[in-house]
């Protein structure tokens, strides 16, 4: 917030008091909860790291909704706080349809609330706050996007520095990049911002369709592609273990999916339309990209493509990027092993006396961690199709409760229907806000990490 009152300032804008009385109130109450629990317990379990990154994301959704309420850029508190948790969560559904008139300090406070969103709080936390004092696996575990944490290295504020090292670097390069292809500096900060976190803020109405530039499109595609990578295989590369880099089979996969949509819709495209090869190209490229990524940036409006091209846009809702990225949806590592699990379980029918696991990147994968994806992708269709019916009865519109709800739950921000990428969510009635801000915190968890404290089982002794 000091950060934004700092942009504010520069720009002499109206939201200045907004930021100064935001961060005041933030400031004193961290204050007064660090001297109520300065005697509590530090040595924290499972459970217990459940219920903090539960409570820190709403908690800092809450805080976050302030600058938008006090200044009176976004004067109702349903719409601020939707606006602000689909910032935290990496979402990036609006409720905003005319954000250029907002002020530098609001647009680039959207922006930090995606980089800080994309990486985690509670990483963050654990990178730049080493005064926390408490022993952070059990919070590394549950707030790391993927079916398995990653460790760069034994120790876990170790792990956290280097991946934020990493996010960091990116983040100044792509910057570096947009400013030298035309973009503002400021667009470029908060657009490298919002890609780096695959959140998808814009300071511009159009989103990155405002520059209608190929190489400002490009760097985009690039750094959304990096973002949508496992944060571990960066760091591999840094260190000269490029081989390492392919030779990762959820890296191939990821890069063979994005191939295979792009060219399908590429192809598309230049049949039902009269783009020039390079136009359908970077457009068929850049949506896949996107949506793959859940970054949700838009060049175009896939709606207004022909019906089986968007179907395959929707079909990429369900996948996400690699795991231990900062994409959502439910990730290519567990679409790889659901199809693996699924074709070695034909195999085993056929020879029911052969033993025959799992394999990711050449080693048996546990059976633990096979059960746990068969239970995240059974709960997510559950939790999908159960989502629709409940929204449809607030919004009666197929077609966009099916969007809406796979765009909130996977974290992307466009949707289908009247929340597609030309459009956005200042209409909807404010239960299904609530409902929808809600899907975005249970989806950026993994579920699992919300789910739980739903159990009864959980809250027994």
């Amino acid at each position: 917030m000091l950060l934004a009152l700092g942009i504010a300032l520069i720009y002499n804008g109206y939201d200045k008091n907004a930021f100064l009385i935001s961060a005041g109130i933030s400031i004193f109450t961290g204050a007064v909860l660090v001297l109520v629990t300065s005697g509590a317990e530090k040595d924290i379990g499972r459970r217990e790291g459940y219920i903090i990154v539960s409570s820190v994301w709403i908690l800092f959704s809450f805080a976050g909704s302030m600058p938008y309420i006090i200044s009176g850029a976004i004067p109702n508190f349903t719409n601020a706080f939707f606006e602000t948790i689909s910032g935290f969560t990496t979402t990036g559904s609006t409720v905003l349809s005319d954000i250029e008139v907002l002020p530098h300090g609001i647009l680039f406070w959207r922006s930090i609330t995606q980089w800080l969103g994309g990486m985690g709080i509670i990483v963050l936390s654990l990178a730049v706050l080493p005064v926390f004092g408490i022993g952070g696996m059990q919070l590394f575990m549950a707030e790391v996007p993927g079916p398995t944490p990653y460790k760069l290295s034994p120790r876990i504020r170790q792990t956290a520095r280097a991946l934020w090292i990493i996010y960091l670097g990116f983040t100044i390069t792509e910057t570096l990049l947009l400013w030298l292809g035309g973009m503002s500096l400021f667009d470029a900060v908060c657009h490298s911002f919002t890609t780096m976190a695959t959140g998808g803020f814009s300071t511009k109405q159009e989103s990155i369709a405002h520059w209608s530039s190929p190489f400002i499109q490009y760097v985009v595609i690039v750094f959304m592609f990096l973002a949508g990578t496992n944060f571990t295989l960066p760091y591999l590369a840094f260190t000269g273990k490029l081989k390492a880099v392919f030779k990762d089979e959820e890296f191939r996969y990821y890069s063979l999916f994005v191939t295979s949509f792009t060219l399908v819709i590429f192809c598309g495209l230049l049949f039902s339309t009269n783009r020039e090869g390079e136009q359908a190209f970077r457009d068929s490229l850049f949506q896949v990209v996107s949506i793959i990524t859940t970054t949700g940036f838009a060049t175009d409006d896939y709606l207004a493509w022909m019906p089986i091209l968007t179907i395959l846009i929707f079909v990429l809702f369900f996948f996400g990027g690699s795991a231990g990225s900062t994409g959502g949806s439910i990730k290519i590592m567990r679409i790889v092993l659901l199809l693996k699990n699924s074709y070695y379980e034909l195999r085993r029918m056929v020879h029911p006396q052969a033993v025959i696991p799992v394999k990711f990147n050449r080693h048996s994968v546990d059976s633990k961690i096979v059960t746990n994806v068969l239970a995240f992708f059974m709960f997510y269709l559950i939790i999908f199709f159960t989502s629709v019916v409940i929204f449809t009865i607030m919004e009666p519109d197929l077609e966009s409760s099916m969007g809406a709800v796979a765009s909130s739950l996977g974290n992307i921000g466009p949707g289908l229907g009247n929340v597609g990428p030309a459009e956005n969510y200042l209409h909807l009635k404010p239960a299904g806000k609530w409902f929808l801000s809600f899907l975005m915190l249970l989806g950026r968890l993994e579920l699992f990490t919300v789910l739980v404290l739903l159990s009864p089982s959980f809250w027994r002794r």
